[in-house]
Order: C-alpha cells, then sequence, then structure tokens
C-alpha cells in the first residue's frame, strides 16, 4: 500500500461514522445504483473493521436499509423519503430568492393564501372572506351620497346593502398532473447528467406529496424502450451503458424483442406515447410533460417494431414531433430541458427548437449543475426561458 503525505490544515480527523455516514452512503447509491447496494453487500459480508459494519447494522435497525430473505440489501420506503427530503431541501437552497412556491390562479373563496385585492360579494361566496374595512368604506361613500332611512351624512347608524359587501381574493390553487420523461440513454452518463436528473426526481416527488398533494407526478425513463419508473426505484435507477460503438447503426427490432436488442438509444417517440396514456387515467385540470434529454431522438416505433437508428434519422424526428403535437393537442404544456456540456451539444438545440415552437412549449439550455433551479421554477412559478406564443 502506498502512503501520500501532505501539509496538515489544522482540521479535526473525521471520525469513520463522518466517512461513511447516511449522507455518504445515500450519495453513493445515487450515483451508482444497483451496483452501489451490491458494493455495500460484499462490504457487510467481507469488512473487517468493525466501525463500519457496526455503522451498516445500524441502518438497518434503523430501517434505513433491509436484508430480503436471501440476504440482499434493499432501501427501505423510509430512506427513500430521507434522501427525497435531503433532495428538495438542496434544491430550495439554491433557488433564487423571490421565487414563488406553487402554481396558483387568482380567485375568490378559501382555496390559498390571501393576496391583495377584494371583489364584490356574489352569492354563494363565504361570508367568512368578508373584507369589513372595505365593506365599511364602501357604505360609509354610499351614505355620504345618498343618506337614506334618516341617516345622516358620515354619522351612525350606518346602514349596510348587498353592494357594499367585498370579499377578500385568495390564491386558489389548481390541480396538475405531470409525467417527467427523464432520458436514460448511455450519454447521461458523462458530466454528472444522470445525477442531478436524479436528484431533481427525488425533490419533486416529495414536493408534490407534501405540498401538493391534490396533483400528480409520474415518472417516465426513455432509452431504446420506456418504461415506467416508480417512485421507490427513483434512487436506483441509472443509465443504459453503451454496448456498441459503430459509426453507424441502423436496427430494426420486433417490440416484444426488445430487451434483446442494445439498450442506449434515445426513444423519446416512446417515452411520449407512454406519457400520454399515463395523463389519460390522471384528473389534474392541468396537464404537463417534463423532458429531461442531452440528445435528439435516435429511435422510434413504426407498428409492431422499434427502430435504432445511429446517426439520429430524421424518421425519428418525424415520428417523435408527432407524437409531440398529439399530446399538446390533449392539452399538455411541454417543458424542455436540454443538456448541453458537451461542446458539439449545439448541433441537436434545432430538435428542441421545432418541438418547443410545435407545441408552444418552453425550452431551457442549462448545464446539469443548474437543472434542478430550473426545473423547479418552471414547476413552481412558470418562469419562462424561452416561449414562443401563437
Amino acid at each position: 500500500m502506498k502512503y501520500f503525505y501532505g501539509p496538515y490544515d489544522g482540521q479535526e480527523f473525521p471520525t469513520p461514522d463522518k466517512l461513511f455516514g447516511f449522507d455518504q452512503l445515500m450519495n453513493f447509491i445515487l450515483q451508482y445504483g444497483d451496483q452501489a447496494l451490491q458494493a455495500i453487500q460484499q462490504m457487510l459480508e467481507k469488512t473487517e473493521s468493525s466501525e463500519v459494519s457496526d455503522l451498516l447494522h445500524q441502518m438497518i435497525q434503523d430501517g434505513l436499509l433491509d436484508q430480503s430473505a436471501k440476504g440482499q440489501l434493499r432501501l427501505t420506503p423510509k430512506a427513500v423519503n430521507k434522501m427525497q427530503s435531503k433532495a428538495l431541501l438542496e434544491v430550495f437552497q439554491n433557488l433564487k430568492q423571490g421565487s414563488r412556491e406553487g402554481h396558483e390562479k387568482l380567485s375568490p373563496g378559501t382555496g390559498g393564501e390571501r393576496t391583495d385585492g377584494t371583489k364584490p360579494y356574489e352569492f354563494g361566496d363565504p361570508i367568512s372572506e368578508l373584507d369589513l374595512h372595505t365593506t365599511l368604506r364602501n357604505a360609509l361613500q354610499r351614505q355620504q351620497t345618498t343618506p337614506t332611512d334618516g341617516a345622516q351624512s358620515g354619522r351612525l347608524p350606518v346602514r349596510f346593502n348587498e353592494s357594499d359587501f367585498e370579499v377578500q381574493l385568495h390564491e386558489g390553487q389548481t390541480s396538475c398532473s405531470t409525467v417527467v420523461l427523464i432520458d436514460l440513454s448511455g450519454s447521461m452518463m458523462r458530466y454528472g447528467r444522470f445525477l442531478s436528473a436524479k436528484r431533481v426526481a427525488l425533490a419533486m416527488a416529495v414536493l408534490v406529496r407534501s405540498r401538493f398533494p391534490q396533483d400528480t407526478i409520474d415518472f417516465v425513463g426513455f432509452y431504446s424502450g420506456a418504461q415506467v419508473i416508480p417512485e421507490v426505484s427513483l434512487p436506483l435507477v441509472m443509465p443504459k451503458p453503451v454496448t456498441i460503438y459503430d459509426y453507424q447503426v441502423r436496427l430494426k427490432c420486433p417490440m416484444d424483442q426488445l430487451s434483446r436488442a442494445p439498450q442506449h438509444f434515445t426513444n423519446l417517440h416512446m417515452g411520449l406515447q407512454l406519457a400520454r396514456r399515463i395523463l389519460r387515467r390522471r384528473g389534474g385540470e392541468n396537464k404537463q410533460i417534463f423532458i429531461i434529454t442531452d440528445g435528439q431522438p435516435t429511435a422510434h416505433v413504426e407498428g409492431d417494431f422499434v427502430y435504432l437508428l445511429y446517426p439520429p434519422d430524421p424518421r425519428s424526428t418525424a415520428a417523435t414531433l408527432k407524437e409531440a403535437l398529439l399530446a399538446a393537442r390533449e392539452g399538455c404544456r411541454f417543458s424542455t430541458f436540454a443538456l448541453i456540456e458537451d461542446y458539439y451539444g449545439m448541433d441537436w438545440v434545432g430538435f428542441v427548437e421545432q418541438l418547443t415552437r410545435l407545441t408552444k412549449g418552453v425550452a431551457f439550455y442549462t448545464a446539469s449543475g443548474e437543472l434542478a433551479n430550473c426545473v423547479m421554477e418552471s414547476y413552481l412559478s412558470g418562469r419562462k426561458k424561452k416561449a414562443y406564443i401563437g
């Protein structure tokens, strides 16, 4: 074993629990998925350090890790919830001050936080929301101009009629159904892209469950195929490894044999098909689709076959745009988050431009480190970085 020495910085030497605590363990799992759990399993079985072993056993006792009948480690819902809460906290620490905390619309009644302003009372408005100051002012002003029933101008008693009453405006919250499409193609492993996407997915899951319980959120991963990602599986999901390196690929695969084909292509077309089916079952007043990707489609569906085409083929682009247009016509709002760390990444933004224009949606061009900010601000405040209207 080689040793490396450096100047002592005066900091206290970390204890094993600080080097290998829950946060470090969860970051390890987020970064490497199932492979991380397998490594931890081997560590638990073979480690000679009683302190590390004790820490792992303590996590099992605390209900953060679980062992199956065969002794395999699994994340518990408690651990997933803790990871989600930590991700949400990190995201909001980085959000700019002044971001609004919801997708609201102005309406009278008791739907949310009070806002500045009132409206004339209408039959059915709750009496508890009467604005007494404005109502009294209206009655006094009316009484000064048109004294009735012997009341003297500006003196008691003040007599009210229906036209004087005003009620307080509230920010009424509207329900929203969201599907987040996450690119699982091989290139998402670069530059920490997928780790950033996974963190924002975890944060959004706990945000919707705690802050907007009337909303629904679903996650779909798209690669050579597409599949729903259950919330409990988010920490372990990983991009598909690249298995072929040919300069040109033209594959036609039956749908029922897709699992045997290379998995690292980008089938946004199938992802959108799945998103549409999910949103048809949801009851939200508003429906939106978020797309997190780092490249244009390299796969699409035709009948009972999936075509895997590299370099990107116009047929895949056309099929994907057609599916997006169908979703937009069904009332879905599109937000596309294009990850562009690669210097050559600008070659594919033309596809994002087409998608955004066609769906009248919003496009964000961002590095992985800013992804969480963009997604959260789009979801919470509707702030648009780039939009096309009409």
